[in-house]
């Protein structure tokens, strides 16, 4: 049996398919404070100073490129509490038994009472992971972060942009500090 008379359905079905409108773009857009212009600072100096801010901020450099005028620094931080809020795994409570047996030799009875706690929430916590990046170059500094929560199974939880003003303005302020010869 040939099955031409579905041809139709297939090419109606196949016009279905549309490209999407727009570009995916960060959400939300990054502050205007997570832009600024470069001045007098050359490109490898701002790869300088932004080494030191980042670190003293608990940032691990991943990568540099001095001539480019990119960093790109991560750090980690355990979510305490946080664990999977949807399986019950935290839960606390009172447990408890009686028994009653016997054996060859006699007969035995027992009572057991425990106190629950949150069910290993040492291993359950989630992990924050932050990662920003700065480009340099002769004219322009621009900082972009974003933040990811990944629960205890390694699953993707939550991810956003953190390129806030909030975030932004401290960096921009620890570097220009240490360029003015101040502490970080």
């Amino acid at each position: 049996m040939r099955l031409w008379w579905m041809m139709p359905g297939l090419a109606l079905l196949a016009g279905c398919q549309a490209t999407p409108t727009e570009l995916p773009s960060a959400e939300p857009r990054p502050a205007a404070e997570c832009r600024w212009e470069a001045g007098d600072i050359a490109p490898r100096e701002w790869v300088r100073l932004a080494l030191d801010a980042l670190e003293a901020d608990d940032f691990v450099v991943r990568d540099t490129d001095p001539a480019l005028g990119l960093v790109s620094a991560e750090r980690t931080r355990t979510i305490p509490g946080y664990g999977d809020r949807y399986d019950g795994w935290g839960s606390t409570g009172v447990f408890g038994g009686v028994g009653l047996g016997g054996g060859s030799r006699g007969l035995s009875t027992g009572v057991m009472i425990g106190f629950g706690g949150p069910a290993g929430s040492a291993t359950q916590d989630a992990t924050r992971l932050e990662r920003v990046s700065l480009v340099a170059d002769s004219s322009w500094v621009r900082v972009s972060r974003d933040i990811q929560v990944i629960d205890w199974r390694g699953e993707l939880r939550e991810t956003r942009s953190g390129s806030d003003a909030g975030f932004c303005d401290t960096l921009r302020q620890a570097m220009t500090a240490t360029a003015a010869g101040g502490e970080p």
